[in-house]
């Protein structure tokens, strides 16, 4: 069974938008298995910039089937946009994109609930999109499924149970949507999803069987996997490549290969820890050649070093069996360039993220200058033309992970990848 998951080995914005984009050119189907509107994928194709939040990064491939799986949650109006902007684009949906029926709805009151907490003690820095209280209403099962929006009963129970909610939780009658107001567009958004609606996980399923090419694709990055990410700084699902099984419905058999995806050096979005983070020139020399600002949000991207002992944790729990390094040209013009090599810990040299999370706050991390490089080729076409010095960066990466490399991205453009020679 030819199926291959696509995972974020960081705190996200690795790049895996492209990386999909990069790989789908073969992929028969591309499923989203986990996640909502807080993911933005960015590719960039001929020099025109496209952000995908809700729909797969396979969609820019004619013959690829693109589906969202039972593990998201979706905002039925931010799916609806997206949906119209691709078909703007010239992107045909029409048999191209399938929307599992037990993904669950993202309603307005989620955003609000999810706004204030954010104004109290105890932000986490999230984007403000609602995920973690539909997350929450899913898991205590008070959520709405999007194939249930049809039903005018099962929505406004819901809707009703919501708005009380988010009263609860302060939010003034003034800044709510009255339940049978938001109930009249939910039957218009469930007019326009109709035709999309399938059973995801049955499709997968037989494409599996028949020896046809899947792509999961992963949203976030694992170190903010709800379970083994840097908690409680992190997203409200799982991120690890075993959630593509759960967040579509197929066995484990399903995956036969993992690709995690790395930036050179790390970014992270909002609070919590972060061992390697960079200060004063040397963040806004990354943020400005990296073009650190999130897709969702526009914040500007916390930006550090590589952090190989989160980068171990994260081959480990994911299985993850190729790498695809991403954004190699940012770090061009470097002539020393740290790289986190382990963990001091309590007087210990640690090789990996500790058990506990809260104990990342209190790692030092043990630092090693590598040798960084001048010049960097404009437009790369072997992995033979990168500089000696960033050829050797990248088989650092090989040995300490003990996992091949099998793409480095070079630059933007879903063409500035270069295939990287075993050794």
């Amino acid at each position: 069974m030819p199926g291959t998951v696509v995972v974020g080995l960081q705190w996200g914005d690795e790049g895996k938008g492209k990386v999909v984009d990069v790989l789908a050119e073969n992929a028969d189907f591309v499923v989203r298995f986990a996640g909502g509107a807080n993911a933005g994928h960015t590719l960039v194709v001929e020099g025109r910039r496209l952000v995908f939040h809700l729909l797969p990064s396979g969609l820019l491939r004619a013959k690829t089937t693109c589906l969202l799986g039972a593990g998201m949650v979706l905002c039925p109006e931010t799916l609806v946009e997206e949906m119209e902007r691709a078909q703007e684009l010239g992107i045909d949906l029409a048999g191209r994109l399938v929307i599992s029926a037990r993904a669950h709805v993202v309603t307005e009151y989620h955003k609000v609930i999810d706004g204030l907490r954010e104004q109290n003690e105890g932000a986490i820095g999230t984007t403000l999109r609602g995920i973690g209280p539909a997350y929450e209403d899913r898991a205590s099962r008070r959520g709405l499924q999007i194939g249930a929006l049809g039903s005018q009963k099962t929505v406004e129970f819901a809707l009703r149970g919501m708005y009380e909610r988010a009263l609860r939780e302060g939010a003034s009658r003034s800044e709510l949507v009255e339940p049978d107001e938001l109930a009249t567009r939910y039957r218009d958004y469930a007019e326009r999803l109709q035709p999309y609606l399938g059973d995801v996980s049955s499709l997968v399923h037989r494409g599996l069987v028949e020896g046809r090419q899947v792509l999961f694709e992963g949203a976030q990055g694992t170190l903010l996997d709800l379970g083994f990410g840097s908690y409680p700084y992190v997203t409200s699902s799982q991120t690890l490549s075993a959630a593509a099984c759960t967040g579509v419905g197929v066995g484990p058999g399903a995956v036969s290969s993992v690709v995690g995806v790395l930036k050179v050096y790390t970014t992270r979005v909002g609070l919590g820890p972060f061992p390697t983070e960079a200060s004063g020139a040397e963040v806004e020399r990354l943020r400005r050649r990296g073009a650190e600002f999130g897709a969702t949000t526009g914040r500007p991207r916390r930006c550090g070093w590589l952090d190989l002992p989160a980068l171990r944790y994260a081959v480990r729990v994911n299985g993850v069996t190729e790498l695809f390094l991403t954004k190699l040209d940012v770090l061009s013009g470097l002539e020393q360039i740290p790289v986190s090599v382990g963990y001091h810990v309590e007087g210990r040299l640690v090789q990996e993220v500790p058990c506990a999370p809260v104990d990342l706050d209190q790692v030092e991390p043990m630092y090693e200058s590598l040798p960084g490089w001048a010049d960097f080729p404009d437009d790369p076409r072997s992995f033979r033309d990168l500089p000696e010095a960033a050829v050797e960066y990248v088989r650092r990466i090989e040995r300490e992970t003990g996992v091949p490399v099998r793409f480095v991205s070079v630059g933007p453009d879903r063409r500035q990848v270069v295939a990287v020679s075993p050794q």
